[in-house]
């Protein structure tokens, strides 16, 4: 199934207006309730052209990964890593498709990273690998922007992966995605700047459930996202980026500078 987040009405997310839906071709039905708990179709249908698509989920926290391509790896010219490095990336950095992603005045060089992220379907800890299928709700897009100048600068990851916007994430949740091996893309102005398949990572989902479950507890709609292919490079006021993850779908976010 493929379960997105949706308004249609005109006031923003913040308002409460959000509804679940289910995709089914280019229409929405509207679902009564939380489809962590259980889906239940309602009667309300909208063409996916009259409604607003949301972040398909609020996570209490987005957990990423670096480092998890060999290519990204080289690129960065960085050491292989010999188990996963984890990151937080700040919630409020959320958003959906069709968002723009804001570029601050404090960062020159702003960068795109296409991904695949894990969605949490329950609350969990100490979840082993061949039991993380029980807990993953499903899959979607994600692009961990990053102002790599101030990464580089703070030696860590935090504030240059958690201003606002940050993190678009979309356009919905696969339920039945099997991640193995599926293609990720990301086209900045239709131009291709990053293909691989996740069949290359080096620590697959479910380890990566299990490895990010050992340290704290994952709760629903919690986010993995789990690194990024090589390619990245940065964008600028008026670009255009998607990054497409193969049996999801696009997700596409413009690009404009914060006005003080």
């Amino acid at each position: 199934m493929l379960i997105g987040r949706f308004t249609h009405h005109p006031e923003s997310e913040d308002t409460d207006q959000a509804a679940w839906g289910l995709v089914e071709g280019d229409t929405i039905v509207a679902l009564e309730g939380s489809p962590f708990e259980k889906v239940e179709p309602t009667k309300e249908k909208f063409p996916l052209s009259m409604v607003t698509l949301l972040a398909p989920v609020r996570p209490s926290k987005v957990v990423a990964i670096g480092w998890n391509y060999m290519g990204h790896i080289q690129e960065l010219g960085n050491p292989v890593p010999s188990e996963p490095l984890l990151f937080l990336i700040a919630p409020s950095a959320v958003v959906g498709p069709g968002a723009p992603i804001i570029l601050p005045p404090e960062s020159q060089r702003v960068d795109f990273e296409g991904e695949l992220a894990i969605v949490m379907g329950q609350k969990c800890r100490r979840v082993k690998r061949d039991r993380a299928s029980e807990v993953i709700f499903g899959y979607t897009g994600l692009n961990d922007v990053t102002a790599r100048d101030l990464q580089r600068k703070d030696g860590q990851f935090s504030r240059a992966k958690s201003f606002d916007t940050f993190c678009p994430t979309g356009p919905w949740i696969q339920t039945e995605l099997d991640a193995a091996a599926v293609r990720v893309t990301t086209h900045v102005n239709g131009e291709l700047r990053q293909d691989d398949n996740t069949c290359t990572m080096l620590f697959d989902p479910y380890y990566l459930v299990e490895y990010v479950s050992a340290a704290m507890t994952l709760n629903a709609g919690d986010i993995i996202a789990t690194g990024t292919p090589s390619g990245v490079g940065p964008l600028a006021p008026g670009d255009e980026v998607t990054v497409t993850v193969e049996g999801i779908g696009a997700l596409t976010n413009a690009v404009m500078q914060e006005k003080l």
